[in-house]
């Protein structure tokens, strides 16, 4: 069983990255602040929120000891924190000013990897907190980095494609909504390589994370589908699917010594889930569909949801009466007593709570904002949106303010703009004027 034991609802906008170390978990969010929790009892450390970075953080890492916690962003820095004191040690500067999407400590925790949305990749002496080492991925935003585990290789995921720099295993996930492992391998005579293994699939929308365990066994993702799935890593086998978050999940991440897995969301939340023994050996199968289309569920998946419910006993009688997806949403006390013969009045109700549940997360999803009506730099609804040189769409007054601190560069890929004419994006302005007629015509009290 895995089972939600606490969520965190502090940051005021989209959670990108959260990350453990032994005593602590560390999120950071769109709103420029990263914040610490103690592990103990999930309260947020006193010196929490960590303000120093002036646009939306995309990453964040402990080092091996956990004294360190290191945070990137679009404002083009790394910067160090001690973990003891909230103490902002450093701030790294990427050389080329572009946005830093993610970081990354070596497992010594002797360099700091640091990578940015024009390809360029930094490796930083954590020591000295001196800039030792550069290289760059033609054609591709950095998105990813990850050392091996003796601290000789670290391997990059890029927006074009994957890239890689004695044997290990790899994950990689993206938009063609899978997860890929591989090995990777140093043979003497022709160098590292980079073998595909093989594909776990599940997820029905593209998948934003995923992070194995520490001992390997097993694999968790996050999706555009709003859900977490956990593998059996040996197997490729579902565990568990996850389905609480009400937006995008952007982030996965397990902890080096408790049985615990954290999940954070374009909701604004960060969900930690307790992980018994069971989930690192072979558990009961799910199948692979995301529950977010709940009406396209085919009897198998419902089974495997009353199962997930603690309603096992249910699954015959769903099974011979054929219940799928779309005849789970219409069952009613009147039908489960009448149709299915379930004769138990705390059963009937128990299964008919469960089923608004799920109606409940239905229309929850689908009032939420649209991402393309938000504005990339203050990730907030769009009330004027114009269209920048670079093409992108923007907040008025947050591309104006943006352009006079950062000298005519892009927000989205910091290139110079070649243009500082701004054109009102009027099919979007009526766009998002339709959906918000719409939002307050379904919330209006009947």
């Amino acid at each position: 069983m895995v089972t939600l034991i606490h969520t965190l609802a502090d940051h005021s906008d989209d959670v990108n990255c959260c990350a453990f170390s032994s005593s602590y978990l560390a999120s950071c969010s769109m709103d420029k602040m990263v914040r610490i929790y103690s592990l103990s009892n999930f309260a947020e450390l006193p010196y929490s929120p960590l303000k120093g970075h002036t646009y939306a953080v995309h990453c964040c890492c402990f080092s091996s000891s956990g004294k360190l916690l290191a945070s990137c962003s679009t404002d083009g820095t790394t910067i160090l924190w001690n973990t003891q004191n909230g103490q902002k040690l450093a701030v790294l500067e990427q050389p080329s000013g572009s946005p830093v999407r993610v970081c990354k400590f070596s497992p010594e925790s002797a360099y700091l990897a640091s990578g940015a949305a024009d390809g360029t990749l930094v490796l930083w002496h954590v020591n000295s907190l001196k800039f030792y080492r550069s290289g760059s991925v033609k054609d591709g935003s950095l998105v990813a980095c990850s050392f091996s585990s003796d601290g000789n290789i670290f391997v990059t995921g890029s927006s074009d494609g994957e890239h890689g720099s004695k044997s290990f295993r790899l994950a990689s996930c993206g938009q063609d909504n899978q997860v890929k492992l591989w090995v990777l391998s140093l043979n003497v005579i022709t160098g590292f390589e980079m073998k595909f293994k093989c594909t776990l699939s599940g997820h029905s929308a593209p998948v934003l994370s995923c992070a194995f365990s520490y001992d390997g066994q097993v694999l968790v993702s996050g999706s555009v589908d709003k859900s977490v799935i956990i593998y059996e890593t040996i197997t490729g086998n579902i565990l568990h699917i996850l389905s609480q978050h009400t937006r995008y999940v952007t982030t996965c991440a397990l902890p080096p010594n408790l049985p615990l897995l954290a999940s954070g969301s374009m909701d604004k939340t960060v969900n930690i889930w307790q992980l018994d023994h069971g989930t690192c050996v072979k558990e009961h199968r799910v199948e692979s569909r995301s529950r977010s289309n709940i009406e396209d569920w085919s009897e198998d998946e419902v089974s495997a949801w009353l199962s997930a419910e603690g309603l096992t006993d249910l699954v015959h009688i769903f099974k011979v009466n054929n219940i799928d997806g779309k005849e789970l949403l219409n069952l009613t006390k009147e039908s489960l007593a009448n149709d299915l013969k379930i004769e138990s009045l705390g059963l009937r109700n128990k299964v008919v709570r469960k089923i608004e549940e799920l109606k409940i997360r239905l229309e929850s999803t689908s009032c939420s904002i649209p991402d393309e009506f938000l504005c990339p730099i203050t990730r907030e609804l769009m009330r004027d949106p114009v269209i920048a040189s670079d093409g992108y769409s923007y907040e008025r007054m947050a591309i104006e303010n943006w352009i006079s601190n950062k000298k005519r560069s892009s927000p989205m890929t910091n290139l110079p703009l070649q243009s500082l004419m701004l054109t009102p994006n009027r099919t979007l302005k009526m766009a998002i004027n339709r959906w918000f007629e719409i939002q307050e015509t379904f919330n209006k009290p009947t």
